[in-house]
């Protein structure tokens, strides 16, 4: 196969899987879910339901153990809540420190992990959703050109030149991710991305806000609200 995608569910890296798709055809792709620990099924079901969409492969992994001793609010032993503000409102009284839902080096962890599974399987590339939002104000350190940079040297030398890694939203805002989403007619519908995991999003969590104000800028309602 010639990529592999990290597929959480969710808008950014749907979108990744449809340019992988558009560029390589199904039958090169195949994606990568990953359980950490997480509260809720959602995000890796609606992985599952993406990649049957699109025909391609879909592998979990369980990387849930490292995570054992972290208190971050997405995980099931957490003893915090989600918090409901913005991120930027969470930002003001983290003294410049992550908020509450970064689960800790998550993206280097994952693409380590992603970056064996694709060596195995002979990929020449893996994508992976991070964009300038999720970046913005160090909420999440792990989603910055600069980590993206970081990373994908260390990868390319530790591979022996023969894997990169392609953030393709990294200096783009979660607006711009979904426009290209749409023009790709990626299956919006699917998709998860709320912290909590009722049978519908809750649309007040942070990420339930930025995913809300997107599509909003895209001149549509969230499909997954709608159930469209």
């Amino acid at each position: 196969m010639k990529a592999l995608v990290l597929l959480s569910g969710g808008v950014d890296s749907a979108t990744c899987l449809g340019l992988a798709v558009q560029k390589y055809g199904a039958a090169e792709v195949f994606a990568l879910s990953v359980y950490y620990g997480q509260t809720h099924s959602k995000e890796l079901d609606a992985a599952q339901k993406i990649a049957d969409f699109y025909g391609v492969v879909l592998k979990r992994l369980d990387l849930s153990v490292i995570f054992e001793g972290s208190d971050c609010s997405l995980l099931a032993d957490s003893h915090n809540d989600i918090p409901l503000q913005s991120y930027a409102e969470q930002l003001s009284v983290t003294g410049g420190k992550p908020v509450s839902t970064y689960v800790p080096f998550r993206n280097g962890l994952f693409l380590s992990a992603a970056a064996s599974v694709a060596l195995s399987h002979g990929c020449e590339v893996i994508y992976y959703g991070a964009h300038s939002d999720d970046a913005a104000g160090n909420a999440y350190p792990d989603c910055s050109e600069k980590f993206n940079s970081a990373m994908g040297e260390a990868i390319y030398t530790g591979s022996g030149g023969q894997l990169k890694i392609l953030a393709p939203f990294v200096s783009l805002n979660k607006s711009q991710v979904v426009k290209k989403g749409l023009e790709l007619g990626v299956p919006f519908k699917y998709t998860w991305s709320c912290y909590s995991g009722g049978e519908k999003p809750c649309g007040v969590c942070a990420t339930c806000r930025d995913r809300a104000a997107a599509f909003k800028a895209n001149g549509i309602e969230d499909p997954a609200i709608k159930g469209e």
